[in-house]
């Protein structure tokens, strides 16, 4: 009767060890929030560090956290699209696919935009800003991985101004991205994900909080003197206006453009705020962090880009908008531990990528650097073309610093490849502000760094790169001159921040140097779940806990 009691036992505790997921026993948080700021380079953390609050969100990542001091984007060139693609992919646009916000497609000479979708409709407006999906992305993400490894349980959603900004990290699976719309005023979505926004995104659209932000105009966090001290005069000729002609400093007034114009909030701190409120509304309606598995939401602060490429990153307008983030971001970490629970949620921080000095404060300081303008080298491409081989066509135009040649006009006119392309290079080399061209299907054997050859390297997508890549010389700029931008291999393109904070995140900072692509890896290690499909990065063992 023992033996029998006995047999029945541990046959029952056989079935019950089975019948056990063993999923319950992994140690996961309860939300992951992937924060970037688009155009923040890794300086300004300690550029504004002084203005801070003690309450604000830089501070507690800094002192509570984990930092990695030295992370490095891998590829250039370094723009929006292809900074959040290999943030939760771990991938370069090399394997990834989306080697710029735009390129040239081979077959039909047009432009394509990154996140381009003609099969897809826009979801809580009239327009086509909701045609947009993730299907350009040839990889998964990290987002992805985790909906698959708790068999679709995790929610995803994704929100930013921008849409490729909430696209891309929300990944192929994504429940849910959600992008403004400056033409409505409206956050909106793609039929991609779902038939009609959700009530609680339609309550919120319907408050139009845009014309209340208006009504606050834009004055300054502290006084002119602080701002005069840290970054000179308010007032630059290389400034735009985009606030109009007569608005060229600080106060500007916003209430003019309120139930006219929605689009102007974007180049306000402002913009932060809207998206912080949907941020938490997000959170609340969705239940995000108190689901049975672990949720996940990505977060793009786009408004710091906006100002960056209006003003330029030496302005008051700029140190302003760092100021204010950091007590929506403050005030989104307050929300987080009162909603979700301090400790309970894992967050990173991190930039898709940098910026340069606006050439006209190069040349006000007598640094380095100037404007150059892309335009006019390609007009000057297609004289020399038309004069050298009676067709101005042979290019089919400059994209991220590539130029895309006709192949099909070339073989019909029986022209030697090789010495169309060598003749572009030698002349494209002689323009100022150009440091070197080089063929790109010929880039192994090209004389560069071997920083610089790697970061060419890991954009390299046949089907999608251009034939020539040029370079331009340190400190210059694309464009007319006005503002600055983004996009190229140098340090003030390329080294970001990036800080841990939350579950399972230790304090401290490594100078050792990391990657952009390491992200999503040391995600996956943290979460026990599967690395993204493309993925090249390595694991940072650092931000750990013990």
């Amino acid at each position: 009767m023992k033996r029998a009691f006995l047999t029945l036992l541990a046959f029952t505790c056989c079935l019950l060890s089975f019948a056990q997921p063993t999923g319950n026993n992994v140690n996961r948080p309860k939300l992951v929030v992937g924060i970037v700021i688009d155009q923040m380079r890794w300086d300004y953390l300690y550029k504004y560090s002084p203005f801070f609050d003690k309450d604000g969100g830089f501070l507690r990542l800094l002192n509570n956290g984990f930092s990695c001091e030295n992370t490095f984007i891998p590829y250039t060139p370094t723009v929006t699209a292809a900074g959040h693609t290999s943030i939760y992919t771990g991938s370069v646009p090399a394997i990834d696919g989306i080697v710029g916000n735009t390129w040239i497609n081979r077959q039909n000479n047009k432009t394509v935009y990154c996140a381009d979708d003609d099969t897809a409709k826009t979801i809580g407006a009239a327009d086509e800003a909701g045609e947009m999906s993730p299907r350009n992305l040839v990889v998964s993400t990290i987002t992805d991985e985790l909906r698959l490894a708790t068999n679709f349980s995790s929610k995803v959603i994704g929100v930013s101004i921008k849409d490729r900004a909430a696209i891309f990290p929300a990944g192929h699976l994504a429940n849910a991205a959600y992008w403004y719309d400056a033409v409505a005023g409206n956050f909106i979505s793609s039929s991609y994900y779902m038939n009609e926004l959700p009530a609680w995104a339609n309550d919120f659209n319907k408050r139009k909080l845009t014309d209340s932000l208006y009504k606050l105009n834009w004055t300054l966090s502290l006084p002119d003197s602080v701002y005069q001290q840290h970054c000179g005069n308010d007032e630059q000729p290389y400034e735009r206006k985009p606030f109009g002609d007569n608005q060229t400093h600080f106060p500007y007034t916003l209430t003019s453009f309120i139930k006219k114009d929605y689009t102007k909030i974007d180049v306000t701190p402002y913009g932060n705020t809207l998206l912080e409120a949907f941020a938490e509304n997000t959170v609340v309606n969705e239940n995000l962090g108190r689901n049975t598995n672990t949720d996940f939401l990505t977060v793009s602060f786009s408004s710091p880009d906006y100002i960056g490429h209006s003003f330029g990153s030496e302005s008051w307008e700029q140190m302003d908008d760092y100021i204010k983030l950091d007590k929506t971001l403050g005030k989104f970490f307050a929300f987080l531990d009162a909603q979700v629970g301090a400790g309970n949620y894992l967050v990173f921080l991190t930039a898709d990528h940098g910026v340069v000095n606006s050439p006209g404060f190069a040349q006000q300081h007598k640094l380095p650097g100037g404007s150059f303008n892309e335009v006019m080298l390609a007009n000057s491409i297609k004289q020399l073309m038309l004069v050298k081989y009676s067709s101005p066509n042979i290019i089919k135009g400059l994209n991220e610093d590539q130029i895309y040649l006709n192949h099909d006009i070339i073989d019909s006119l029986h022209l030697n490849e090789d010495e169309v392309i060598n003749s572009i290079i030698q002349f494209t080399e002689q323009r100022p502000g150009i440091a070197r061209a080089f063929a790109l299907k010929d880039l192994s054997a090209t004389t560069l760094t071997p920083v610089q050859k790697q970061m060419y390297s890991n954009t390299y997508f046949p089907q999608r790169s251009g034939d020539i890549q040029y370079v331009l010389a340190p400190g210059y700029v694309a464009g007319d001159g006005m503002g600055t931008s983004h996009g190229l291999w140098n340090p003030y393109d390329a080294h970001i921040p990036l800080l841990w904070y939350g579950w399972n995140i230790k304090a401290g900072k490594t100078n050792r140097e990391t990657y952009m692509t390491d992200i999503s890896a040391t995600v996956a290690a943290l979460l026990h779940i599967q690395m993204p499909s493309g993925c090249v990065g390595k694991v940072i063992p650092e931000v750990f806990k013990q």
